[in-house]
């Protein structure tokens, strides 16, 4: 088997050669970028195509629908024979690839669920939309959970462990810190908009097994795994937070393998400007760490984007492998975002990059590949290779025939709902509920009649003993003074309260 992929086809060099991604330095990550319908979409596809055709699982989310065509041959056309032509090369041959469905309302995949215990509180923030106080008050929740045995599975276990901890909030200042009634509610809040928008069908069990995804055919190739997130999309901060939640399962739970001949899994995050967009600095720093670190779990990372400059530099850094596809430059700020996208390439003497970017045709892109030895090779301009699937959506009947055969139909789609935070406080709030009900009450004789008033005690307490230096313990109207005295004694109850009465009310003592 030939460990070289063939992904593009420069035709301006002479004599025509092909641009090859090589399996072993693909979890060097990499990036396709280009304006909207330049073709990063196929591009997409004819590098997973590859990989696939390999033994290489990957995972992609489908943003328009048109990946699903991946799980259909492709065939002969009058646009594809042109673009054969142009290229020089003979028809492939059209084949399918294993493709199993995924989706997080599991409508047109097998549902993919994950618990709330399992997100966590920085996630969850981000997916919330919290501030930083309002992420310090979701984790004390989470602290409080997990101190006490309560499981975080599901949004109704956050709901409840939010109201619990609300109306407890005084018992917990002591040992937590303070918990603001503003701050739960707007944490409150933000889970009502995420179930409105359907997220609540995506927190619970069974939870996605991360090895689900890493699978083989029987034929040695690797799986497809397509996301399908058409729909997803109408909730972008879900649509983000879940897709890295995805990306850190697989680098806490896979063990380090170093460099491997091509690698376990290949991650494309498309509309990756989602991932980065208003991202708070602790989950930049998350997203730096996982994407420089899993490399060693045997994990590449493709982003697709419309500018790589929608990258953070320091994510950037790390993306060996690069496709950019042609952008527009209509205005000044355009113009800039051009001539840094051309910096980010190898330059190339034969080429200018940063207006070729602007000339690029449809399915040309600009290509950088990394070499034997791990170096960027010289960006070079060439037309990406037509995919062996079909290009475009298959229809329902097609999914859903793809989805009975598919290698984990029927584990997902029974969810699971077991005893956790949200029965043990209902539970706990029923049995409070129960021993008030049995509490003895003060019982009435036969016949209506009243019991006799117990006999007057006393009042030791300083409101009633100043109370009675004024005459207010006798039956007779108190007098102005005699109320404020009386009422400034109940409201202080500490030692150094009634030091304050002595100090501030000693004269009017002493003179009585």
């Amino acid at each position: 088997m030939s460990m070289l992929l063939p992904i593009a086809k420069n035709n301006a060099c002479q004599p025509p050669r092909m641009l090859d991604l090589l399996p072993a330095l693909v979890n060097r990550h990499g990036c396709i970028t280009g304006a909207t319908g330049t073709g990063k979409t196929v591009t997409l596809q004819v590098i997973a195509e590859a990989l696939s055709g390999i033994g290489v699982p990957v995972f992609m989310a489908d943003v328009k629908g048109d990946l699903s065509g991946m799980a259909k041959a492709g065939s002969m056309s009058e646009k594809m024979r042109g673009r054969l032509d142009v290229l020089g090369v003979e028809a492939p041959l059209w084949s399918a690839c294993p493709v199993t469905f995924w989706d997080v309302f599991g409508e047109a995949g097998h549902p993919v669920r994950a618990t709330i215990s399992d997100l966590g509180p920085l996630l969850l923030a981000r997916m919330l939309n919290l501030n930083d106080t309002q992420e310090g008050v979701l984790q004390l929740v989470f602290k409080i959970a997990d101190d006490n045995g309560l499981l975080l599975l599901d949004t109704k276990d956050l709901r409840s462990m939010l109201q619990h901890v609300g109306d407890n909030a005084a018992d917990f200042r002591t040992t937590y810190g303070n918990i603001s009634a503003a701050s739960i509610g707007a944490i409150q809040r933000g889970l009502v908009a995420v179930e409105q928008q359907g997220g609540d069908r995506f927190f619970g069990e069974p939870m996605l097994n991360i090895d689900d995804l890493l699978q083989t055919d029987a034929q040695g190739k690797g799986i497809v795994n397509i996301l399908a997130a058409d729909k997803l999309m109408n909730a972008p901060r879900l649509y983000a937070v879940f897709l890295l939640w995805l990306l850190s399962e697989l680098f806490e739970n896979l063990p380090e393998v170093g460099d491997l001949d091509k690698p376990k899994l290949v991650f494309f995050f498309d509309e990756a400007h989602l991932l980065f967009s208003e991202a708070p600095k602790p989950l930049l720093q998350k997203i730096e760490q996982v994407v420089r670190l899993i490399r060693s779990k045997g994990v590449g990372v493709f982003f697709i984007t419309q500018n790589p400059l929608d990258i953070p530099d320091t994510v950037l850094g790390q993306l060996g492998n690069r496709v950019q596809h042609a952008l527009r430059a209509y205005t000044p700020r355009d113009q800039k975002a051009v001539k840094a996208a051309a910096e980010t390439f190898r330059p190339n003497p034969a080429l200018d990059t940063a207006q070729v970017i602007t000339e690029l045709e449809l399915g040309e892109a600009l290509v950088s590949f990394l070499d034997e030895k791990g170096r960027p090779n010289m960006v070079e301009r060439a037309y990406i290779l037509p995919p062996v699937s079909q290009i475009g959506p298959i229809d329902l009947a097609e999914r859903q025939r793809a989805m009975a055969q598919s290698v984990v139909a029927g584990v997902y789609e029974q969810g699971v709902d077991r005893e956790s935070a949200h029965e043990l406080l209902a539970a706990r709030a029923a049995a409070a509920q129960q021993a008030d009900t049995r509490a003895p009450r003060a019982r009435t004789p036969a016949g209506g009649a009243r019991t006799q008033a117990p006999e007057s005690v006393p009042d030791t307490s300083l409101g009633g003993m100043l109370g009675g230096l004024f005459g207010g313990g006798n039956g007779k109207r108190q007098s102005p003074v005699e109320a404020m005295v009386k009422s400034a004694a109940r409201s202080i109850g500490s030692q150094v309260g009634r030091e304050i009465v002595r100090g501030v009310l000693g004269s009017i003592l002493k003179r009585r």
